[in-house]
């Protein structure tokens, strides 16, 4: 199940399909893997961000999404996600994208840190980005790694 959290309003009023595109962004992620469990998305502000992200990391400054991968349990549960609005908002529209593709994005992102995925050496990001690309193009959202910029 897919838990949907929408913690800023502000988030319906933007991107009144949200709660949708996270569910079958975050349900895609989860399938690819063959991952069967449980997984709340939080759509908040950049100040909830900042201060999990101080909190939990000791990062004091908004991100566009934090993963919080649960430990081992009988639930099934596997993880939190929070995606900051504000942030993602001047990203999609620095990158010329629409809001709703960089959502999935960084849905598939987060779940995709959820389930052991990770980016810290090339080689990690290679595949990350890799499966990244094509669990988007069955989405329906062009590859967010290419530079369309002239």
């Amino acid at each position: 199940m897919i838990d949907v959290e929408i913690e800023d309003v502000d988030w319906t009023a933007v991107l009144p399909e949200a709660e949708t595109l996270v569910r079958r962004a975050a349900e895609t992620a989860l399938a690819a893997d063959g991952v069967v469990g449980d997984v709340t998305v939080l759509l908040t502000s950049d100040l909830a961000v900042r201060e999990l992200n101080a909190t939990f990391r000791g990062k004091d400054y908004a991100t566009n999404v934090l993963s919080f991968p649960a430990p081992a349990n009988p639930e099934a549960f596997v993880g939190d996600i929070a995606l900051a609005l504000g942030v993602m908002t001047r990203e999609a529209a620095e990158q010329g994208k629409p809001l709703a593709h960089h959502l999935q994005h960084l849905v598939v992102h987060g779940v995709l840190h959820l389930i052991g995925y990770d980016h810290e050496t090339d080689g990690d990001a290679d595949r990350m980005e890799s499966l990244e690309r094509a669990l988007l193009d069955g989405l329906g959202v062009p590859d967010p790694y290419v530079d369309d910029a002239p």
